[in-house]
């Protein structure tokens, strides 16, 4: 990705209306969330983000395996890098 995964929660949280390009706004929301995570853990706050996202991928995922003119849905794996 070329957008850091900070910036990305960051952008996120300017969508819809109201909320559109208060980039200030946004920030100053994710610094104060981090400081409440360093106060209430007492871990790095970026790992703790890291480790949300990783927890919260999919592990599988459906493909379609088509045979004799039927198409029916697997469950196969997802890779590390698609999660």
């Amino acid at each position: 990705a070329q957008c850091p995964i900070v910036e990305r929660l960051t952008n996120s949280l300017m969508m819809h209306g109201r909320n559109n390009g208060k980039k200030l706004m946004a920030v100053r929301i994710v610094k104060h969330a981090f400081e409440i995570i360093h106060l209430l853990t007492g871990d790095n706050p970026l790992q703790v983000l890291v480790t949300a996202i990783i927890n919260s991928g999919p592990r599988e995922d459906s493909t379609r395996i088509g045979r004799a003119g039927t198409v029916r849905r697997q469950a196969v794996d997802v890779s590390p890098l698609r999660r």
